[in-house]
């Protein structure tokens, strides 16, 4: 019997984002309600005194404000098996998601269930509504560059596995996907093999079989987008002996792969001279994507926050072709998505979505700042132009949770608030008063590389450091560079990178030598991939894979990895 796959209705979908987001302040109340009525029984909850009551009111006195350090002792003894009560949820937690672990150097566990998958498909569903309206996309297929993780079982018996990877090995996924009429084109032995390697390798060969019909090429980052069409540079040749042959390299061992591979490959003279011709004819792989797959409507992933430096290099492969950004969310649980898909990434904002999730956002006014008892205000009371942080209340036993993302409010959409990402909290560069976010060390990398593209070199990855083995402290920058850039060019790229750090505390601070000069250090080519290996090694995957853009006491492997690799290092000169 033929399985039955449902009609995605775009203009039915977009009319019920409507109708929520005008009212978002009573869908808000709503899906507190559900959310408490659901969990009521959860050990956590009964122990807090809210006596059944669901009001934000009641909540919000009752419930404190809670960091992930705060539930770990719940979670752990949910992750070994310890009592037969519901600890954080009503229903038991089947799933544990780990994050990717790049921001504070160890992965956290966080409670995954079937209504967080569930606010998955409703963010799927919305997102690719407001895209098909305007990039229709039917009966296509999509060259996706994901990849599963491993699942293992906890002492407890839950299974864990990435946020990813427990996306994708949801019985539902493919469900929701043939519903969006864009099945991606690899088969599942390809997303689930036990090596990224290899499975990049074919996720490429099968874009190209399928070239005619791919009509989007996306990953749940820009950074594997990029990281995809890199390796391609690589191994266009090998892909092209595979598809003139039609065997598959030796380079894929995995048997799996080698299996399901062998069904799709036959042997294609013509369409390898093909792709050989374009290959040879693009200058520098500029527009290599539309060249490699004519029907592609747009490239499609995450690309603000930390992906944003990736840019550059995505509409260099890209060409003429639209940069959409998807949707907003962590480990934790989703926030928003994106309604006006023709804006650049650069301008885009996430539009919360009020029926998934209770959201709270703290005022990082300067008062809040220094604040030991927080107020946060609703999600319709927040104000445009403000900076927030996020608090999140979820189905699956995350109460008044502070996620650490500070955003500003740009806007509104009906009545539910739109969001841009502006920062992880916490500083990233801080040694005296100087004050540099992961937004102000792009900034600085980026005004330096624009000295390197004058001789046609390229930034391919960087992270910073504060190294405080000596006094004063100082910043350093690590760079990977795309080719060999002359002594006098990277001295003058390190003063660059010094003199961009526009922030008061931090230029007033190198003035009176309170820090000191900055230090640029250039990595050998392909440190990045070891640093990416490195935590897919620890169980992380390459579609939740973040560049840590400072390396802090907590990463001290990474930090050996980058100072195992560094071949050149500059300070910079005095500073004026």
């Amino acid at each position: 019997m033929l399985e039955k796959v449902e009609v995605f209705d775009t203009e039915k979908v977009i009319e019920e984002f409507e109708a929520l987001t005008k009212d978002a302040e009573r869908i808000q109340r709503e899906t507190l309600k559900r959310i408490l009525e659901d969990n009521a029984s959860a050990e956590y909850l009964q122990s807090l005194g809210l006596n059944g009551r669901t009001d934000p009111e009641s909540f919000k006195a009752c419930v404190p404000l809670v960091t992930h350090k705060d539930l770990e002792p719940y979670i752990n003894r949910m992750i070994d098996g310890d009592g037969d009560s519901p600890i954080l949820t009503g229903k038991p937690i089947t799933t544990i998601s780990l994050s990717s672990g790049t921001t504070q150097g160890n992965p956290k566990h966080v409670p995954w269930n079937d209504e967080l998958f569930k606010t998955t498909v409703q963010i799927y569903h919305t997102s690719f509504a407001f895209r098909n309206r305007e990039f229709p996309i039917k009966n296509g297929k999509a060259l996706s560059f994901i990849y599963s993780s491993k699942q293992f079982k906890t002492k407890g018996g839950l299974a864990a596995g990435t946020a990813t990877t427990n996306v994708f090995r949801n019985s539902g996924f493919k469900r929701a996907m043939k519903a969006l009429q864009s099945q991606c084109c690899s088969p599942d032995e390809v997303i689930f093999g036990p090596d990224f390697h290899q499975s990049l390798y074919c996720h490429l060969l099968c874009g190209l079989i399928f070239r005619e019909e791919v009509q989007l090429v996306s990953s749940t980052f820009a950074h594997s987008i990029v990281h995809a069409f890199r390796t391609f540079e690589q191994v266009w040749e090998d892909l092209c002996a595979d598809i003139r042959e039609g065997v598959l390299t030796s380079r894929v061992t995995v048997p799996s792969i080698r299996s399901v591979m062998s069904k799709l490959l036959k042997p294609d003279p013509e369409l390898a001279n093909l792709i050989h011709k374009k290959c040879m004819g693009l200058s520098n792989w500029y527009g290599l994507i539309p060249e490699l797959f004519p029907n592609v409507k747009y490239v499609y992933g995450i690309m603000t926050g930390s992906m944003e430096p990736y840019l550059k290099k995505l509409r260099h492969y890209a060409g003429e072709l639209p940069l959409l950004t998807s949707d907003y969310g962590s480990s934790e649980g989703w926030i928003a998505t994106n309604v006006s898909p023709r804006l650049p990434p650069e301008l885009a904002t996430y539009t919360v979505l009020p029926q998934i999730g209770y959201f709270e956002f703290i005022p990082l006014t300067d008062m809040e700042r220094i604040c030991m008892d927080p107020k946060p205000v609703g999600l319709t009371e927040v104000k445009v132009g403000e900076e927030y942080e996020i608090v999140i209340t979820n189905p699956a036993g995350l109460y008044r949770y502070r996620l650490g993302d500070v955003v500003k409010v740009m806007g509104f959409h009906n009545s539910t608030p739109q969001l841009k990402f502006v920062r992880r909290c916490g500083l990233l560069l801080s040694i005296n008063i100087d004050k540099n976010t992961e937004k102000d060390l792009q900034l600085a990398v980026e005004a330096a590389s624009e000295l390197l593209a004058e001789e046609k070199l390229e930034v391919v990855d960087y992270t910073s450091h504060v190294d405080l083995s000596k006094e004063p402290g100082h910043y350093v920058i690590f760079w990977e560079i795309s080719g060999d850039a002359s002594e006098e060019l990277l001295s003058e790229c390190c003063n660059c990178l010094d003199k961009s750090f526009v922030d008061a505390g931090y230029t007033s601070s190198r003035k009176v030598n309170c820090i000191g000069p900055l230090e640029l250090r250039v990595v050998k080519r392909g440190t990045f991939q070891k640093i990416l290996d490195h935590y897919l090694g620890l169980g992380a995957a390459v579609s939740q894979f973040k560049t840590p853009r400072c390396v802090g006491p907590n990463n001290s492997k990474v930090l050996q990895i980058l100072c195992e690799n560094v071949v050149k290092n500059y300070l910079s000169a005095a500073f004026n």
